[in-house]
């Protein structure tokens, strides 16, 4: 009994092994089977992928060949023959440029930063079809290609900026220009405000420690919230030990616009005071002993010690009618403002941009920059008052006002001044 079970079990036994083995062989063979076609799918998806890559390449590869972008950043020194030159293109091509440019007042003049973008058409013989330049930080001049006649065609674009009223105030505790760049003012809008009180205040003696100052500017964003360019001064303050000189940005008449004092008087006069901010007065009008030549000889300017660099200022409106080497004097500007007053500007590091003998510059204009060209002993302005041909002391010459706003005048400005002063108020509560 017992051998028999023993035999039936083995039986059994054998037949549970061969059901797993038939299991078993399916289970392989239908993975075996699925993985195969996996692999195959897989296989033909890669080779599909690699000829529509290679396809996709070969368009953009063509559209790349075919057009070239280039961005030019003008440099000190640059003009538009030296850029064109840069650019691989026929000759003919290069002078259809430059007489485009030529036709265009706005565009005439270089600036260092300005930005230059064009566009060519590398097909059969190369060809500018587009260019633009930068104008200023809010305009840029767009040209295109007309095909049929060969010319550019052009217009202005307006860049989308937003325009938002800054605030801004501080103690003096160095220099205006220092104390205002450490509130990131920039430099443009400190220059524009020195030139409004230029006309009463001396930067170097007139300001005192704890003296403060306030003013209200335009500036211009983009979509980053960058700062592009900044715009007019709205209002200003400088408060010289206790007392306030405040000004007010004022269109008295259709587009004739000023700064006006709180009692509608302009701060406008022939001459500025001091053509420079920044500075200290190193040496005053009158016999001295020369710093280099030894001997006692008139001193018939003022000099303004400041850094090599410091921007100097016409200090009225005027024709230059010298821009050149002065001997003695170094690099030296001369102005000629009306039959009366003449100023001249020694010992410049280098001139301002565009100012050359025949330039018409006004008020607040940079016209050159503070250097020790010449006999000099250091970095310094040396400037020089002419009045009816006879050389006399800046610091003592005393000049009629600008405008005063009376009648219907007077009670406009009143308004505008008031909507100032809400405004100041509105700005420094958002503080």
């Amino acid at each position: 009994m017992l051998t028999k079970f023993k035999k039936k079990t083995k039986s059994f036994s054998q037949f549970i092994w061969l059901i797993l083995l038939v299991i078993t062989a399916f289970l392989v063979t239908y993975f075996y089977e699925n993985k195969k076609n996996s692999q195959y799918e897989n296989l033909k998806k890669t080779l599909e992928n690699v000829y529509f890559q290679k396809v996709f390449a070969k368009i953009t590869s063509s559209l790349e060949e075919r057009y070239l972008e280039y961005e030019h950043i003008v440099k000190e020194g640059d003009n538009y023959e030296s850029i064109i030159n840069n650019i691989t293109i026929p000759t003919n091509e290069k002078k259809i440029f430059l007489e485009t440019i030529k036709k265009n007042k706005k565009i005439k003049i270089l600036r260092p930063n300005q930005k230059i973008f064009f566009k060519v058409d590398k097909k059969n013989t190369p060809k500018i079809i587009e260019f633009n330049i930068e104008i200023s930080k809010k305009k840029e001049i767009y040209y295109v290609r007309d095909f049929t006649s060969n010319q550019f065609s052009s217009k202005i674009l307006e860049k989308k900026l937003n325009k938002t009223l800054v605030y801004k105030e501080s103690k003096i505790t160095n220099s205006l220009y220092q104390t205002a760049l450490d509130l990131n003012i920039k430099p443009n809008v400190i220059i524009e405000f020195a030139r409004l009180y230029g006309f009463q205040v001396d930067f170097q003696r007139d300001i005192w420690k704890d003296d403060s100052f306030q003013i209200i500017y335009e500036e211009f964003l983009n979509d980053k919230m960058e700062i592009i360019e900044t715009g007019n001064i709205i209002f200003a303050n400088l408060n010289l030990q206790n007392e306030d000189l405040k000004l007010y940005r004022h269109e008295f008449e259709t587009n004739k616009i000023d700064y006006f004092d709180e009692n509608g008087k302009s701060m406008r006069k022939t001459l500025m005071k001091t053509p420079i901010n920044g500075a200290r007065l190193s040496s005053s009008f009158g016999k001295r002993k020369h710093p280099i030549l030894g001997f006692t000889k008139m001193h018939t300017g003022t000099d303004f010690a400041a850094p090599t660099g410091t921007p100097i200022l016409a200090s009225g409106d005027g024709i230059v009618v010298r821009a050149q080497w002065c001997g003695g004097g170094g690099n030296c500007v001369k102005i000629r403002h009306n039959r009366v007053y003449q100023t001249v500007y020694a010992h410049m590091s280098k001139f301002g941009r565009g100012i050359k003998k025949g330039t018409k510059v006004k008020q607040g204009q940079i016209i050159g920059y503070v250097g020790s060209t010449g006999l000099s002993t250091g970095p310094h302005l040396h400037y020089e008052v002419i009045e009816n041909g006879k050389k006399i002391n800046s610091q003592k010459l005393k000049l009629p006002s600008g405008k005063i706003l009376r009648g219907k005048q007077r009670k406009i400005f009143e308004v505008s001044k008031i909507k100032i002063d809400v405004l100041k108020s509105e700005l420094i509560s958002k503080m």
